[in-house]
């Protein structure tokens, strides 16, 4: 699909075969949606910008490569996406943080938001929307949506798996905006899950129905 990448890296797939069992303990859930996050930050930061500046080893003087442009804002969606956040910060410790609650409304699917703090210079920032899971999509347009408001023009969006209702709608909405994920499974199911899927994935890492 244009726009979208999909990250088949064998470790990624295996810690998605992991985290998608059912048997998989609460514990074992949030390290592996940490583990995975990490992973994935590798592939969706991979066209980041470097410059050359001058730098002294034990040894001697050299040229060598640092991040250039853009800092990052890492929007997790919450409550999942800040378990999945965790493992990119991991990786990039000095990236501020936006939060942004947003539930989805049992009956017609909506996105309702409850909470949003982000950074004031979204402008000047590289952001990666981080959403566990991509079925429908409001919630990660509605985060978008929010986004975009507050003056945000460079966004991302990650996520575990997603569904092609959810990435048609995201893409439909915000062409602008490309997709990172691990898996696209076969579509929704009268709830609106994503089957196969890996269930809701706020109640798996937290233990809450």
């Amino acid at each position: 699909m244009e726009g979208v990448t999909v990250v088949d890296h064998p470790l990624v797939q295996h810690k998605l075969t992991l985290i998608r069992d059912k048997n998989v303990s609460t514990k074992s859930f949030r390290e592996l949606l940490s583990e995975i996050g990490m992973l994935l930050c590798y592939e969706v930061t991979r066209d980041l910008p470097l410059e050359m500046i001058d730098i002294e080893t034990p040894l001697a003087k050299m040229k060598a490569p640092i991040l250039a442009g853009k800092k990052l804002v890492f929007a997790p969606i919450l409550r999942a996406g800040l378990t999945f956040a965790e493992g990119m910060l991991d990786l990039v410790p000095a990236a501020r943080v936006a939060h942004i609650g947003l539930y989805r409304e049992p009956e017609t699917f909506s996105a309702v938001e409850y909470f949003f703090k982000a950074p004031h210079d979204l402008p000047e920032r590289l952001v990666f929307v981080i959403v566990p899971v991509l079925a429908t999509a409001n919630t990660a347009v509605a985060a978008v949506d929010r986004l975009k408001e507050r003056g945000a023009n460079d966004i991302r969006v990650v996520c575990l798996i997603a569904a092609p209702e959810g990435i048609e709608r995201l893409r439909g909405i915000h062409p602008d905006v490309r997709i990172w994920t691990a898996a696209i499974d076969d579509g929704l199911n009268e709830q609106a899950f994503i089957v196969p899927g890996l269930g809701d994935a706020g109640d798996r890492a937290y233990g809450t129905k």
